[in-house]
Order: C-alpha cells, then sequence, then structure tokens
C-alpha cells in the first residue's frame, strides 16, 4: 500500500505540472501571422539620397518588424527613369520608389494608392508565466486625408492627392481622394549671392524685392572693351543655360498674378485671371515673361545675361556671376565647386504689394501597383512620415521639412533655414504626363522671346501654352 500511494502521489504533483504548465503556454501564432511574417524582402529605389540618411529610420523599423530586409537603392538621375521604367515593365522593379512632384500624371496607372489601413504582422507578448514573442496580424490605420492635408503644405497636397476610382465592381465607379505618395522634404526655389561682388559693387544690402535686383545688376555687370560680358549681376534672361529656368520664369508668372492651370491641368496662364480683369491690358504670365527677358536684352539697362554665357550654376562657382538661383540641393554643388565663395542665401525676391509666392520642388515615396507586398510598402512609408523618424532624415540630410510641424525648428538653421521658411508659401503647378516636355516648352518661349517684339512675346506666350497642353493630352504611362 505504501507503494502504491507514493505512485498516485507522482501521478498527482505531474499532473499538478501539467497544469501549471499549461497556465504558461501559449495558443501560438495563428496561420495568417505565420504567412504575414514570413522572411520579405522590400526593395526601395532612391534618386536623391543614399542609405546612410535613411539607416536609422529602417533600423527602427526592423525593430518592429524582424522578418523584414530592406534592400535599397540609389541611381544617378540622369538613369534612374529609364532604369525605373524598364524594371517596372519587366516585373523586377521596386516595391518603393520616388517619384517628382511633377511626375504623378505621368505614373499614375503605375502607383498602388494608399490603402486607407495596412494589415501586417507586429510582435507581441503572450502568455502568464512563460513568456512568448509571437506574431500578430494588426489592422494599422494609414495617414487620413484629412491629417495628410494638416500635415502638409498646400503644394504638397495638390500634387500627390488624387480622385481615384477605388471600386471593386466592373462598371461601378466611387470616386474617392487617395494619398498618392510621402515626401520627406519639400525644397524652394532661393537666391544664392555672392558677397564679395555685391560689397565690391557698392551693393548695400541684399535684394529682396525683383526692383531691388534689377537695381543692384545694373552695378554689377561688367563689360570688356569689345562689349562681351566678364561678369554678370544674375543669372536671368535665357533657357537652356540658366539652372530651372523654368521654374525661376513661372515663379515670376504667379507672383505676378498669372494663373498656371485648371484644377483639371489644362494651361491658362495666356489669360487674363478673373480677379485681375480690368486692371490689367495684358496677361500677368506675358508682362513676367517679358521682364525675365530683358535681362538677356542688350538693348536694355539690366542687360547681364545671354546664350553665350556658361552654365549659372557653374559661373556663379567660377565667381563669374552674383545671384544665382537654385535649391537647397544645389547648396553642396556650391560649396564643392566654390568653397572660396563668400555665400549668403537669400529668400526668392517678391514683387511689393503681392501676395508672397516661392515654388516647390521635391521628391515623394509611393509604391508600385506590382508590388506583392502593398500593405507592408504602405506601411513602411507611414512609419517613415512620422515626425520622430522624419527628423532622423531631415537632419542627416541636411533638407527642409515638408511636414509643417517640423519647419519651425529649422528656420534659424543656416544651411536650411532659408528654404523652410518659404515652404508654406510655395506653390507648382501641373505640368501633364511629361513634365520634361512641358519644361523644355517654357525654354523654348523664353528662346523665342528673346527676339523682343511685342508680337515675339505675344507668340511665344502662345507657342509655349500649345507645347504645355500638348503634354496634358498625351497618354500616361500604360499599367
Amino acid at each position: 500500500m505504501p507503494q502504491a500511494r507514493s505512485f498516485i502521489a507522482r501521478i498527482g504533483i505531474a499532473v499538478l505540472s501539467l497544469a501549471v504548465l499549461g497556465a504558461g503556454c501559449t495558443k501560438g501564432p495563428s496561420a495568417e501571422a505565420v504567412k504575414a511574417s514570413k522572411r520579405t524582402t522590400l526593395k526601395i529605389w532612391s534618386v536623391v539620397d543614399d542609405r546612410d540618411v535613411y539607416e536609422e529610420i529602417l533600423n527602427d523599423y526592423r525593430k518592429l518588424h524582424p522578418y523584414v530586409d530592406i534592400e535599397f537603392r540609389r541611381f544617378r538621375l540622369e538613369e534612374y527613369e529609364n532604369e525605373l521604367l524598364n524594371a517596372l515593365a519587366e516585373d523586377r522593379g521596386p516595391d518603393i520608389f520616388l517619384i517628382h512632384n511633377t511626375w504623378l500624371g505621368k505614373y499614375q496607372r503605375k502607383i498602388y494608392p494608399m490603402p486607407l489601413s495596412t494589415k501586417v504582422a507586429v510582435q507581441t507578448v503572450e502568455g502568464t508565466l512563460k513568456k512568448e514573442v509571437v506574431y500578430v496580424v494588426q489592422n494599422e490605420p494609414s495617414v487620413s486625408i484629412r491629417q495628410y492635408k494638416l500635415d502638409y503644405p498646400d503644394s504638397v497636397t495638390k500634387d500627390f492627392i488624387r480622385s481615384i476610382n477605388v471600386s471593386t465592381v466592373p462598371d461601378k465607379r466611387d470616386i474617392q481622394q487617395r494619398v498618392m505618395a510621402i515626401p520627406m522634404s519639400v525644397d524652394t526655389l532661393a537666391m544664392y549671392v555672392n558677397k564679395d561682388l555685391l560689397n565690391a559693387a557698392g551693393v548695400l544690402t541684399i535684394p529682396t524685392t525683383w526692383d531691388q535686383v534689377q537695381e543692384a545688376v545694373k552695378k554689377l555687370t561688367k563689360q570688356d572693351t569689345q562689349g562681351d560680358l566678364v561678369q554678370a549681376g544674375a543669372a536671368l534672361g535665357t533657357g537652356n543655360n540658366v539652372e530651372r529656368a523654368p521654374d525661376i520664369l513661372a515663379a515670376l508668372m504667379m507672383q505676378n498674378g498669372a494663373e498656371m492651370s485648371m484644377d483639371d491641368g489644362t494651361p491658362i496662364f495666356n489669360t487674363i485671371p478673373e480677379k485681375l480683369d480690368g486692371l490689367r491690358d495684358e496677361p500677368p504670365a506675358l508682362q513676367a515673361l517679358n521682364f525675365y527677358s530683358d535681362f538677356a536684352n542688350p538693348g536694355k539697362e539690366v542687360y547681364t545675361w545671354n546664350a553665350k554665357q556658361p552654365n549659372s550654376l557653374d559661373a556663379f562657382t567660377q565667381g563669374k556671376v552674383a545671384m544665382f538661383f537654385g535649391y537647397n540641393y544645389h547648396l553642396p554643388i556650391i560649396r564643392a565647386r566654390g568653397p572660396r565663395l563668400n555665400l549668403a542665401i537669400a529668400p526668392l525676391p517678391q514683387i511689393p504689394g503681392n501676395p508672397v509666392v516661392n515654388f516647390a520642388s521635391y521628391w515623394g515615396f509611393t509604391v508600385s501597383k506590382k508590388s506583392k507586398n502593398t500593405d507592408l510598402a504602405w506601411n513602411l512609408l507611414n512609419f517613415m512620415r512620422t515626425p520622430e523618424e522624419n527628423m532622423k532624415y531631415l537632419k542627416a540630410a541636411t533638407r527642409p521639412a515638408a511636414l509643417r510641424s517640423q519647419l519651425a525648428a529649422q528656420l534659424e538653421d543656416e544651411t536650411v533655414g532659408v528654404f523652410a521658411a518659404q515652404v508654406l508659401t510655395s506653390q507648382t503647378w501641373y505640368r501633364g504626363v511629361n513634365s520634361r516636355a512641358a519644361d523644355d516648352a517654357m525654354i523654348d518661349m523664353i528662346d523665342m522671346a528673346a527676339l523682343g517684339t511685342p508680337e515675339a512675346f505675344s507668340q511665344a506666350l502662345q507657342i509655349g501654352l500649345d507645347k504645355v497642353n500638348q503634354t496634358m493630352r498625351a497618354p500616361p504611362l500604360p499599367e
């Protein structure tokens, strides 16, 4: 009997032990979680920055999603679009890729719009006595349209929100607004100044208005005995040899009151806007084109530039031009090529009495329609755009912010402050499905206006508008 009691006691202890162990066991991940947490590689293609400026953000994301590997490739600008289009066509493209803010019309059919929420696997701890890390599938909300409009400047919401058909039923339409891309920063057009040249010419203050630019140019421009320009006051007036001439001209047009296009993208910059009807005798865009062209007209007092000059960026870094108009992305190039320049960065000049208008140029990350990981890709982009993570990028890349909440902290920064201060007043305009062709049309318009006659200006404006309009009618890229 003692042996029987001992056996029964051992059975009881075993049963009790199983009960305790059972209390600490978990049911384990679901089949859905197992599938969602399988090892996955997200491919990201970039053209602006190398992986190192994103590294901290990507590591933060992988801590939450260890099953995600991230393959990051940066391309040169001149090769990027060709590589991207070929890869997308051959189904070997990236999950996430960068588009310029002027490219959405061209790439829209190749983009998977941001879903309202994303279903991804996340880590959680289960169990009472025996803790165990397992994966569960969660529905995480994406940034809403309302919040996106609150977070970003108007230029971004205009460029990267589209009304699309989200219906999954054939022959049925359900038009809703969707976010198409996420910008990490927004660049704006500013004025770089060679302070030594201004000082030598007796220009006491850096111009803040276009009238002041004209007056400074008269003092800064130098010609040799043959009449050839040896020093330019400003790189303005021509098309092909002025860095981002289409942007400078568009900024002048908008500052002068021109409406560049209708809501559907149809260009109308050859018209007098209704708000100016009766106040102007000619389209404000025509006046802006005339003003811009004067800087390359030998018959004008403000003559300072011509088609024989080198590229404006090269001329500025060589100390041959006092005022150069460019973006934040030009700064490292200027510092590398002209390390001894006594440099200042000033806001884009404005027209006194008119609303302040600046010009934006920037990139945004989007997701390929052909990606097999669209939820995971958009989940990563929603993570990257959070203020805490986005700031890590801004500090590493030294770029002006896209998020409104981060701009104030940058205003006193010597490198990005001027650009950041202009973000909220920045504008862009839709240039159809071929923004490069639209830029070429603007350059042709500038070159045509160089003839200098009133007829030439009017014809140039109309021909430029017709060419831009052709980019609106061109078919977008096939899906």
